[in-house]
């Protein structure tokens, strides 16, 4: 299977108990780019891409057990607030509700989380990822589709390698499908600002 340097710009709108919103969007002027056959996106949203040509256009929904699954209560746990402290102090210039942050388990895997609320003793926080629990409709089109570089794939197998990238901390992934943003992928062409 050849892979392909893939450029498309789209806008993504998530449904959730039937409500449709606005999500996110790629401008044609600043498109999501990846790599096909790395496994970097949502497995579908690569299938409903990768057989386009420079111009077609796409208008397809990933239903959330495809895309991020389903929301999982059980994934809001409540920290203790020392966990967040910086030299005794607690760190409230970027542990504040809204904030994605960076976690480790004890086996030492980095994960993000989102925080959900602040006690007097706890931070809540949120592993779900952002847009679980929603069936994903993504419209837009093809601004580049052509064969990747030995480079283009050199990088990428250092990136995915954790030799590159941003490190975890290019800003947090929503629903661009970039699936090593947040775990140390993220290299050029990362669209998740």
């Amino acid at each position: 299977m050849e892979n392909k340097f893939i450029s498309v710009a789209y806008k993504l709108y998530t449904i959730e108990d039937g409500e449709k919103d606005f999500a996110e969007e790629a401008p044609a002027e600043k498109p999501f780019e990846f790599i096909s056959g790395l496994g970097l996106t949502l497995p579908e949203f690569e299938e409903n891409v990768k057989d386009l040509n420079e111009g077609d256009t796409f208008d397809f929904v990933i239903k959330k057990e495809n895309a991020y699954g389903i929301y999982d209560e059980r994934q809001v746990v409540a920290l203790p607030k020392k966990t967040f402290e910086i030299d005794g102090k607690f760190d409230s210039e970027h542990i504040v509700e809204g904030a994605i942050i960076p976690l480790m388990n004890a086996e030492g895997e980095r994960f993000n989380a989102s925080v959900s609320s602040i006690s007097e003793t706890e931070v809540t926080v949120d592993l779900n990822h952002p847009l679980a629990g929603c069936d994903l409709h993504f419209t837009g089109s093809i601004v580049g589709s052509r064969p990747a570089t030995n480079e283009e794939l050199a990088a990428m197998a250092k990136v995915m390698s954790g030799e590159g990238g941003c490190g975890g901390n290019c800003g947090g992934c929503s629903g661009c499908g970039e699936s090593g943003c947040g775990e140390g992928g993220c290299g050029e062409g990362c669209n998740c600002q």
